[in-house]
Order: structure tokens, then sequence, then C-alpha cells
């Protein structure tokens, strides 16, 4: 039974990632860090700019989901180094010297997202005919919180490639409930709207992800994959996600969009 660390459990990502392992096959034993308390959800309470804080806190542990940042694509640099720069050399450090077998890394999007943006003062924006992007092309941030992302991912690299630390990079698309994704749809103008479209990431796609990323047997360490639905309206590349470690999405925005899939909303199929 392996036991698994995550962190930045109150947040988005973080309760998906929980549900991810609860029933599971898995059988995994969780300990769960935030930055802070929280009144619906037990966890520990985890500085990751503390360096001897974090190295004591994955005592014991098998695998490091790590997904505390500063998560705000529009913060300035100041708001985001510490937690997102310190904070992720921080866990890759606490994972050596604990000998812990993998750690799953929280990208984002983001971290490639410059080559498709209408402007760079709108990131949450994409082009009407956007290049597909594949895990291997060039990073291209577009934000600071971008930029950060693609420092982990380096990061992530020196640790495989120098230590042999199993290392999966998540680019994380945008997790929004189907109510919460239709919501953001109608508030969009165009170039929003298709990028809504293309980085939607279900909940149930997410839990998938996270499941398979902290799981599946490597065969290549690092590994970089891309974490969207089944979007037809996608660019990011799925095709390196699914073969390297067997996500299998079950979700498209298209459908969910469609007034005869919101009118089975709830409905189950036997």
């Amino acid at each position: 039974m392996p036991n698994i660390a995550i962190t930045g459990a109150s947040g988005t990502v973080g309760r998906e990632a929980i549900d991810a392992f609860s029933g599971s096959d898995t059988d995994a034993s969780l300990t769960l860090f935030s930055h802070s308390d929280t009144e619906d959800l037990e966890t520990e309470t985890l500085e990751i700019t503390d360096h001897d804080a974090f190295v004591d806190a994955l005592e014991g542990q098998d695998v490091l989901v790590h997904l505390a940042a500063n998560p705000d694509p529009s913060a300035e640099w100041e708001s985001v180094r510490g937690p997102n720069i310190d904070g992720v050399y921080n866990a890759y450090e606490a994972a050596l010297q604990n000998d812990l077998e993998r750690v799953v890394f929280a990208s984002s999007n983001h971290a490639v997202n410059m080559t498709n943006v209408v402007s760079a003062v709108r990131p949450e924006s994409t082009v009407g005919e956007p290049d597909v992007i594949r895990p291997e092309d060039p990073p291209a941030p577009d934000t600071y919180y971008g930029v950060t992302k693609v420092f982990g991912e380096a990061l992530g690299s020196y640790y495989a490639k120098r230590h042999g630390l199993d290392v999966v990079t998540l680019r994380i698309g945008w997790v929004l409930t189907r109510e919460e994704l239709r919501q953001k749809l109608s508030e969009y103008d165009g170039a929003g709207e298709r990028f809504a479209r293309a980085m939607w990431l279900s909940p149930e796609d997410c839990q998938r992800l996270i499941h398979a990323a902290a799981t599946r047997p490597l065969e290549q360490s690092p590994t970089t994959a891309h974490g969207i639905s089944n979007n037809s309206a996608r660019f990011l590349s799925l095709a390196e996600t699914m073969l390297e470690l067997g996500y299998r999405p079950q979700d498209d925005a298209e459908v969910v969009l469609s007034d005869d899939s919101a009118d089975r909303d709830g409905l189950e199929i036997e």
C-alpha cells in the first residue's frame, strides 16, 4: 500500500486528487497538507517555503503529489517566487532526502500557452486556429506564473536525470464542474470561450489523470503529460498522456455544452 502525500490538498485540484484514491484498487494511504487549516478537510499545515518542515513532513512517504502553489495567472513576481520557486525546490529536495519513489508535479497549460494567446495581456484567451502543442515542444510561458511552472518542469528533469527520481509533470488545464464551465462560457467573448473549450478538465477526468500519474509504471522519467479532457477543441496533444500514463479521458466540453447533454446531466446510463 503506497503512502501518498498531497500538498495543496484543500485546493480545487487537491480535492480531486483525494477523490482519485477513494475506493480505488490502489488502496493508498493519504497524508494531506495545506497552507492553512480547513474546516471541512482534515489536513496537516505545511509552509512549503520552509525547507526543514517539508523534509520532516515527507518522512515515511512513497509518492508526493505536489499541487501547492500560488495558482493565480495574473500574479506578480513577488507573489509567485516564494511558493512556486523555493517551494518546488523544497518539494524535490524533501522527496530526495526521504527516498521517495516518485514526484507528481502540477505544472500548467500556462507553461506553453504564449504561442496561442490572443495577446500577451490576455493569457486566458486562444486564437482562432491555435498551433498543436506537444510535450516535447519548447516552453512558452504566458505569465510570471507560467515562468515558475517552466522552472518546476526543468527542476523535475534535473532530479529525474541526476538523482534517478521518477518524475511526472502534469500540465493541468482548467478544472471546472459542468455548471461552472457553462457559466464561464456565458460570460466570455470568443477568444475566452475558445480557451475554456480547449482547456477544460472535468473533475472525473482530473481524478483519472492524478491516479494514473501517481501509480502508472513509467517507461521514461521525467514524463511530461498534458492534463485536459477529451475536448474536441483541444490543441494540447493528449496522445503522449494516453500512451505514457494510460490516461483515458471520458469527457468533452462540446458534449457538455450541447443542449441534449445539458438535459441529460445527472442521469445514469446503464
